[in-house]
């Protein structure tokens, strides 16, 4: 390692035992692009000796090649790893460094300037302790300084350092630096941060980075190194109520079962009252166990085992938390969410919420805004896209253990996944609990689904049709309802065109209006379901997603998919509304088969080829399928 010297191996348990006392600090760089923040970091890694000699030989020959500094050396190729980003200049994903000085150690995440790639620019942000945000002096405070500094604030960093690079560039003028300086705190005045530390730093000629440079002389402040060195960042983490959110339940033996997870927050030793949510039993800590060993006491950010002196039902995802002051639980929130996925966020949809180690299913029941991140200003929306920020309430379909986001980051953040593609699409903050989580109730109700049923002499099945626009749905559904009203059955339609004169005429065909449609209509079909009816659903539905939510409604066996297949042009020559007509002619937006997509069902319980098939054939063929099933008497 270039300038390293290994220590004296006689002392070497010393040595280890030092490094172990060593504080931890994670802080990110952010801001605009090409304001300097890789450069930054490889000179900070440059100078604090943790460039082995064969990486500083490489790094030579690759700023040759690479490189934007002639025959010097390009610092930030240390933090730009891939291909993409040495090919452009510019970074595209987080780079996670670790590097050490005599006092402290520390973890740095180099985030992406560039507004497309700020969702990895959040990513970063989540576990850092304080933020550098970088500005080139030439350019001052720009869209995406503001950007990503209200983001660092809404992930509670209460630390920034304000680096205004490039300093060089502009004679190292004081004026420009005062300007700057003023200019940021302005803005970010009413973000919450508790210490903005600006520094006057040129990256690639290292002033002010790691000594006080002679350029700078009216600057009395400490180099960026010395600050990070000594800066105390408050954690009020081990002094807040226990929380350990459980990641595993250990059972190697009939003679040991232990609970294990992180402490994210407060102490806990044995004899302590403990409480597991979400189901509230209670407990006391029998031990405290590592690897090896009993501790007296485990403390924030120590990962153990825990036994209770009692038997009680705690599984991964689980929160075990002390007895007198536990955290909330509840199945409703008000959240702030950053969204960062490609495909919009779509109110009524099912996504997979990760909080911990639980996961569950969740859906955003409202929007209430849109935050303008370089304004704030509040502004109305349906949806969230790429890269934007709402605040939205959210229904989960289980309770789960937290505390708001401002009070404890660990237990009040979450991440949003598409259960399509298992991709991570959201970030969330929860605010609070929405009142009515903790004050409604199901009714228990003495009649149910099974006696109305069996009062009608029927079994409740949904018959669910789904199909291009002109497919003869709504035909085919019509026969069927005729044929089973003919055999005495209790029965009722929902279509799509009627129930948007009522129940959904507020409704328009965007994805997100489309989404909340199927939704309602799914819960009334629900409702029907329980009244014991036979129930026949028309809608195009062109979503997989929301036909699937309205199967998970319900019982296995109670929701048939019915696809009633055509070829585009079959539905078109169809067209009795001229509505295809319009929507190839722009006069209809949204219009699915056209410029909104139809995800044709993959595994349905009947397919209904109706390009070869008559509607009275198909009907016919449906009554003996469910005959066949047993949903219906002959």
């Amino acid at each position: 390692m270039d300038g390293y010297a290994a220590p004296d191996f006689a002392n070497i348990e010393e040595y280890l035992d030092s490094q172990l006392k060593k504080s931890l600090l994670r802080f990110i760089t952010c801001g605009s692009v090409d304001d300097g923040k890789s450069t930054l970091i490889g000179r900070l890694l440059y100078e604090s000796k943790m460039i082995f000699d064969d990486q500083l030989a490489s790094l030579k020959n690759e700023s040759k090649k690479f490189g934007t500094q002639g025959e010097e050396i390009d610092f930030a190729l240390l933090v730009d790893g891939l291909a993409a980003e040495r090919e452009q200049g510019i970074t595209i994903d987080v780079a996670y460094r670790f590097f050490s000085t005599d006092r402290r150690k520390f973890i740095v995440a180099d985030t992406p300037g560039h507004e497309q790639y700020t969702r990895n620019m959040a990513t970063g942000a989540s576990t850092a302790d304080l933020a550098i945000v970088m500005i080139d002096a030439r350019k001052g405070v720009l869209t995406q300084t503001r950007r990503h500094s209200f983001i660092v604030s809404l992930l509670g960093i209460r630390n920034v350092v304000l680096c205004i690079n490039k300093m060089d560039l502009v004679g190292y003028d004081r004026d420009v630096f005062d300007e700057i300086e003023a200019d940021y705190r302005d803005f970010a005045s009413d973000f919450g941060f508790e210490h903005i530390q600006a520094i006057p730093v040129s990256a690639l000629a290292g002033d002010n980075v790691v000594t006080s440079s002679e350029n700078t002389l009216w600057y009395d402040g400490p180099p960026l190194m010395e600050y990070l060195d000594t800066v105390e960042i408050a954690s009020d983490a081990q002094e807040q109520p226990f929380r350990m959110p459980v990641q595993w339940v250990n059972r190697p033996n009939l003679d040991f079962r232990g609970f294990a997870g992180q402490v994210v927050s407060g102490t806990i030793k044995p004899g302590d009252g403990v409480r597991s949510l979400p189901s509230g039993k209670t407990s006391k800590v029998a031990r405290v166990v590592t690897m090896g060993n009993d501790l007296d006491e485990a403390v924030e950010g120590q990962s153990v085992t825990l036994t209770l002196e009692d038997e009680i039902d705690i599984s991964r995802g689980d929160v075990i938390c002390a007895d007198k002051s536990p955290a909330e639980v509840s199945d409703q929130f008000q959240t702030t969410m950053i969204w960062m996925s490609d495909s919009p966020m779509l109110p009524g949809r099912s996504y997979v919420m990760k909080i911990g180690a639980r996961e569950c299913q969740m859906q955003v029941t409202e929007q209430r805004h849109r935050i303008d991140v370089n304004t704030r200003a509040h502004e109305a929306a349906k949806t969230l896209g790429l890269n934007e920020i709402g605040v939205v309430n959210v229904a989960l379909d289980r309770e789960v253990a937290f505390d708001p986001y401002d009070i404890n980051r660990r237990m009040g953040g979450f991440i949003v996944i598409d259960r399509m593609t298992n991709e991570t699409v959201g970030l969330g903050l929860i605010n609070f609990a929405l009142r009515r989580a903790s004050n409604i109730h199901r009714q228990s109700l003495d009649v149910g689904k099974d006696l109305r049923a069996s009062m009608k002499g029927q079994k409740p099945v949904m018959l669910w049709f789904t199909g291009l626009s002109g497919a003869g749905k709504s035909t085919v559904a019509n026969l069927v309802e005729k044929r089973l009203a003919a055999m005495g059955k209790h029965t009722y339609t929902l279509d799509g065109d009627n129930v948007r004169h009522g129940l959904n005429n507020d409704l328009g065909f965007t994805d997100a209006d489309r989404v909340e449609n199927i939704r309602r209509v799914g819960e009334v079909a629900k409702l029907m379901l329980d009244a014991g009816l036979i129930v026949l659903v028309s809608f195009i539905s062109p979503f997989r997603a929301e036909r699937r939510i309205v199967r998970q409604m319900v019982e296995d066996g109670e929701f048939w998919e019915v696809f009633v297949d055509v070829p585009l042009d079959v539905a078109e020559s169809r067209d009795v509304k001229g509505l295809y007509k319009k929507a190839r002619a722009g006069e209809i937006k949204n219009f699915t088969g056209i410029d909104s997509p139809y995800e044709a069902p993959t595994d349905p319980e009947m397919h209904i080829d109706a390009d070869k098939m008559a509607p009275e054939e198909a009907a016919e063929l449906i009554i003996s399928r469910l005959e066949q099933a047993g949903l219906i008497g002959g």
